[in-house]
This record gives C-alpha cells, sequence and structure tokens, in this order.
C-alpha cells in the first residue's frame, strides 16, 4: 500500500467516526431535548410537568428495554444498513409528535426511537471498533461516545433556545433535519459491514456472562452516582455556593465541556489500560464528589471540583464499553447494546437516590449520596480489573466486524 492510499484509506475511516459522531450527537440531544422545553411542552399539550418528564423517561425505557431486543433481532443484518433504518425511523418517529398534537402518541413515540437509538448506539460501536486497528479501539469508542458527551454540553442548551424562540416544534424540527444529514452521510460515508455469524442466541451466553454482568453492574454504580448528584446539582449551586441565573448556566456549561473532553480523551486510556482506567477514574469521581461537599461555598473551587468530576465521570466510559465487549468475546456484537441499558438503570435509580436524599435532608445530600455510591463503585472495578476474556471457542469465533474486540497478533 503507498502512502497516498494509506492516507486516504485513514481519511475515510476518520470520515466515518465523524458520521458515528454526528448519529449520536443528534440522538443524545433528542433524548433529552425535552428536559429544556418541558414547561412549553406540558402547556401546549395540557398536561402537567410531570406528564411531560414522563417522555424523558419513555425514552430511556426504550433505550434499555428496545435497544437490546433490537440488537438481537438484527444481528445478522448489514450494519450499514440497520444504521440508516435506525436513522430514518428516528427521523419518522421525532415527526409524528410535532404534526399530531396527542400526548399519548407523543410517549408511544419516545419509547419507539428510544429503541431505535439503543440500536443506533449499539451498531455504532461495532462499526466503528470494526473499521480501526486493535491499538485504536478505545480511541473509536470514545467517537462513537463523545457525540452524546458534546450533546448535553452543546445540543441540549442549543435546543432549549431554539424552543424557547420558535416553541417545542422547533428544536425537534431542527433535530430532524440533523437526522437527516446523519442518514445521508451515513449512506455515503459508513462502509459496508457484514452482519455478526452465529446468532443472538450463540451470542447471549457470552453477553450475559458472569464477567460481562459484573462490568454492567460497574456501569450502573457510575452513572447512578453521576445522577444521584447532577439531577440536583442546581439546588447545591443556588443553596450552598450562592449563585443563581447565568452564573448557574455557565457553570453548568463547563461541566458538559469538561464531560465531553473526558469521553474523548478516555479512549485514549482505554486503549492503553481499560482496566486499569476504571479504577483510577472510579477513585477520581469520589475524590472530586468529596471535594464537592467540603468546598462547595467557595465559587471558584466548585468550578474547579466540577470540572474533574466530568472529567473523571466520562472518561471512564470508553473503557467500560471497552471491557464490555472485549469480555463478551464472541458475543461482542450484543454485548455492545448493554452499557446503554445498564447506564440508563443506573440513571434512574440514583435520580430516585438523589430525590429522596434532598427530600429528606439539605441540598448537600445528593452529594453524599453520589458519594457513596462512587465509594462503593471503587472496589468494583479493583475486582473487575482481574476478569480476563474467554478463551476462543472453535464453535463461534469472533469475527473483524462482529464487534468484539481483536487482539493484536
Amino acid at each position: 500500500m503507498t502512502s497516498q492510499q494509506a492516507a486516504r484509506g485513514q481519511g475515510n475511516t476518520a470520515l466515518a467516526l465523524a458520521t458515528l459522531f454526528l448519529g449520536t450527537f443528534v440522538l443524545g440531544s433528542a433524548e433529552l431535548l425535552p428536559v429544556g422545553v418541558l414547561n412549553v411542552i406540558a402547556a401546549d399539550l395540557d398536561v402537567s410537568i410531570q406528564a411531560a418528564g414522563a417522555l424523558v423517561t419513555a425514552y430511556a425505557l426504550g433505550v434499555a428495554i428496545g435497544g437490546p431486543l433490537l440488537a438481537a433481532a438484527t444481528i445478522k443484518l448489514n450494519k450499514r444498513t440497520v444504521l440508516a433504518a435506525a436513522l430514518l425511523l428516528c427521523v419518522i418517529g421525532n415527526l409524528a409528535p410535532v404534526l399530531i398534537a396527542d400526548y399519548t402518541l407523543f410517549v408511544v413515540a419516545r419509547v419507539i426511537t428510544g429503541a431505535l437509538g439503543g440500536l443506533f448506539v449499539a451498531v455504532a460501536f461495532i462499526v466503528a471498533t470494526s473499521i480501526v486497528p486493535p491499538e485504536r479501539m478505545g480511541r473509536a469508542i470514545s467517537a462513537v461516545f463523545g457525540g452524546f458527551a458534546v450533546s448535553g454540553a452543546l445540543g441540549v442548551p442549543i435546543g432549549t433556545l431554539i424552543g424557547q424562540q420558535l416553541g417545542w416544534r422547533g428544536s425537534f424540527v431542527a433535530v430532524i433535519a440533523l437526522a437527516v444529514i446523519a442518514l445521508i452521510a451515513t449512506l455515503a460515508l459508513i462502509p459496508s459491514v457484514a452482519g455478526t455469524g452465529g446468532g443472538a442466541g450463540n451470542q447471549a451466553k457470552y453477553a450475559f456472562a458472569p464477567r460481562v454482568l459484573a462490568l454492567l453492574a460497574l456501569q450502573a454504580l457510575g452513572f447512578a452516582s453521576l445522577y444521584a448528584a447532577l439531577t440536583y446539582i442546581v439546588p447545591f449551586l443556588q443553596n450552598i455556593t450562592g449563585i443563581s441565573g447565568p452564573l448557574i448556566s455557565a457553570f453548568l456549561l463547563a461541566y458538559g465541556v469538561a464531560s465531553a473532553a473526558g469521553s474523548i480523551l478516555g479512549g485514549r486510556f482505554a486503549d492503553s489500560n481499560a482496566a486499569r482506567t476504571l479504577t483510577i477514574a472510579t477513585m477520581g469521581v469520589a475524590l472530586s464528589l468529596l471535594a464537592l461537599y467540603f468546598v462547595g461555598a467557595v465559587a471558584f473551587l466548585v468550578a474547579i471540583a466540577l470540572l474533574a468530576w466530568g472529567l473523571f465521570a466520562m472518561g471512564m466510559v470508553p473503557s467500560l464499553q471497552y471491557r464490555v465487549v472485549s469480555l463478551a468475546g464472541p458475543g461482542g456484537a450484543l454485548a455492545s447494546s448493554l452499557p446503554a441499558s445498564a447506564a440508563n438503570v443506573g440513571i434512574a435509580a440514583g435520580s430516585v437516590a438523589g430525590g429522596a436524599a434532598i427530600g429528606n435532608f439539605t441540598a448537600t445530600a445528593p452529594i453524599i449520596t453520589a458519594l457513596i455510591i462512587a465509594v462503593i463503585a471503587i472496589p468494583v472495578a479493583w475486582a473487575t480489573s482481574f476478569l480476563k476474556p474467554p478463551a476462543p471457542q472453535t464453535d463461534l469465533q469472533p469475527e473483524p466486524t462482529s464487534g468484539s474486540i481483536p487482539k493484536p497478533a
């Protein structure tokens, strides 16, 4: 291969990864978009704020339950075809509530688009890890997840602004337009990746092996810790740090940028040593939360603690995905859909725990709750570092396009 051909190949890979990044950015924005325009949706559809909030829960349930089911059902199909179909159906699913003002339809559409989003993410990880050399797997994973992190930092605030100016339908139309662009890019730039052999039944015994479930439990703990505090960080900033108005948005933006940076940089650490990265990152999260609790009254130090928290919390995500797929071995294609489910379980549990804490105590209680969960996660992360992938099997070998992580020769 000439240097020109090599450069062209690297350029094609970079464009494919950028396309996957765009896809997850769009889906991440769509998932959290109702949060910023809940009051507008509630007023327009004549429902309560709590009912409007169910739109977020519906999407999360779709990801957690529907994502793995769709991944299993489509496991033998060409991955580019699955990605394109998922995006096309997501466009339709987001367009339906825009055209038809019906709350029940909106909830159903959110469940369906959530399942399709979970499918897209699972397949995106498979494609990303199949088009790069083994030593760059972590960075490929971080490119996919980075879209979600950036959507939280930029996509949701921008969507909220659009929704405030043009109504909630305007923000959804913007997401639909981006989804169409991502669909076109997928058809043009994503290479054809063959479906996985062996079928979902054969993969399930590897994807749900105890060693994989241990990593999924760690992921659930990590996101439970994160959302126990993050869900109620605004009351903490208002009542403990003593800031309000636009300054709160600035602090949240700083956290969002740190999270995005952490998710991207975390890929390099996953390539280096994913197991060790998880142990260090869980310790970093615990220390960041501890610092946040003790310096909560000092705005400048709170900003630093938020930056560290975002870097460590999101920096561990590529390593979690890397380890889950690696430990699943031949079941990597099915296992690639499971971390998103574990994360959503953690998000739901963490939000409930943080809500119970702040409801019975003070604004610092969610931080303490998150810290306790983070401390529990440290020995779990350390214990999982000793887990090894299964020995190669002759009956179901992982193929380069199966989503499992090949080993260097």
